[in-house]
């Protein structure tokens, strides 16, 4: 049998047809501490359990939330409460591997348009086997139990036939527009390098799918022939972490293979170096093309891990809650290691490392400031759980 090196953070094998009511889905009213949390002035509230390979939570107001299953699921959870059947209405998913259902973001205005946006994996038409990253806008009813109006405002091009690396994470930016994180498909790595393709790319586009005007390489005659104008930079491997930071620019970490995991700070038009430049090395120790960490017109990262912690969900906490030491720390879920990273930052660099919840023994998948200025994590286990932080009295 052909085997495949995918990364370490990819889970056992899905069936995209499992049926929806085989989900065990439950709540726990009570709170569970373990010693680790303990000592790091944490109580861990499980909010949801049960939960099949959850990828990220969204919130929509003060007690409810959205969260994506990657089988393809889109469940509504009220702390204290059941949690909703499968929401109707989503677009079609290509679930397998590590693709599926991914990313969910509610619109800064959601009180008001009821929007929602949806990164996920989206099949090719024609029966081809391949393909690629999507995002999708999406009004929910006011019941929460279906999605109307869902337009795809994006489609990663080319299609390939690959069960990894779809990255998958969206981020408002200020201006109203949306960033999104496609991965290099990982068999296609030397097309971050190219500009005629969005694999290994975070793209921008309008909440209509339309093109800024601003983008780097949208404006005829000053781009390089074959540019896409819906890029904003490139050079990437596979980004499943993004968030708007202090600073108000756009940060994002992405996986390396062994070791090489990077956080860098976006600017329009960079190249961040993959896979001609990397920290890590290739699957079995061997180099990953020249071997080199620096190259003139690549950008270095702000930090990275080496042995590699497979990174995912990210979050800035700008409230207090945990205390003033905490307040503007960068939150990074651990799939590999299985724990939570708080990194210290000083003008704009890490300057330590924190690992929160080593005892937990769940994969972290997402992490989210939620409106309470607590901070909430997804476990990416096929009975996952949906926790909050509350600090210890």
């Amino acid at each position: 049998m052909k085997r495949f090196p995918l990364l370490h953070y990819m889970a056992g094998p899905m069936s995209a047809r499992r049926s929806i009511g085989a989900a065990v889905i439950g709540v726990l009213g009570l709170c569970a501490m373990t010693d680790v949390a303990a000592q790091k002035n944490l109580r861990i509230e499980v909010l949801a359990k049960g939960l099949e390979h959850p990828w990220a939570v969204a919130f929509i107001d003060q007690g409810r939330m959205l969260v994506t299953e990657r089988p393809g699921r889109l469940r509504l959870v009220q702390a204290g409460a059941a949690i909703s059947a499968p929401i109707t209405g989503l677009p079609e998913v290509d679930a397998g591997g590590q693709g599926g259902l991914h990313d969910v973001l509610a619109d800064s205005n959601f009180a008001a348009n009821r929007t929602i946006y949806l990164c996920y994996a989206e099949p090719a038409q024609g029966g081809s086997g391949g393909n690629s990253t999507a995002l999708a806008s999406a009004r929910l009813s006011q019941d929460g139990k279906q999605l109307e109006q869902v337009k795809v405002l994006f489609s990663q091009r080319p299609k390939y036939r690959s069960s990894a690396h779809f990255g998958c994470r969206i981020v408002e930016n200020q201006d109203g527009s949306l960033f999104l994180t496609l991965g290099d498909r990982f068999s296609r790595k030397q097309d971050a390098q190219t500009l005629d393709n969005h694999h290994g790319k975070i793209v921008r586009v309008k909440k209509d799918g339309s093109i800024p005007p601003d983008n780097p390489f949208a404006q005829t005659g000053k781009a390089p022939e074959g540019a896409l104008s819906e890029i904003w930079s490139y050079g990437h491997r596979n980004s499943q972490g993004a968030a708007i930071g202090p600073d108000g620019r756009l940060w994002m970490h992405e996986h390396g293979a062994q070791g090489g995991d990077e956080i860098n700070r976006i600017d329009a038009g960079k190249n961040y170096g993959w896979p001609v430049i990397t920290h890590g090395k290739d699957y079995g120790g061997g180099k990953i093309g020249a071997g080199i960490t620096a190259k003139a017109g690549m950008e270095q990262p702000l930090h990275y891990w080496t042995p590699s912690i497979a990174p995912s969900g990210m979050a800035f906490l700008k409230s207090d809650r945990y205390g003033k030491a905490w307040q503007g720390n960068l939150f990074i879920g651990a799939l590999k290691f299985q724990y939570l990273s708080r990194l210290q930052l000083r003008d704009g660099k890490v300057i330590s490392e924190d690992k929160l919840l080593q005892d937990f023994g769940q994969r972290i998948r997402d992490v989210r400031e939620g409106p309470d200025g607590l901070l909430y994590i997804v476990t990416d286990e096929s009975s996952g759980q949906l926790i909050r932080l509350q600090p210890a009295p």
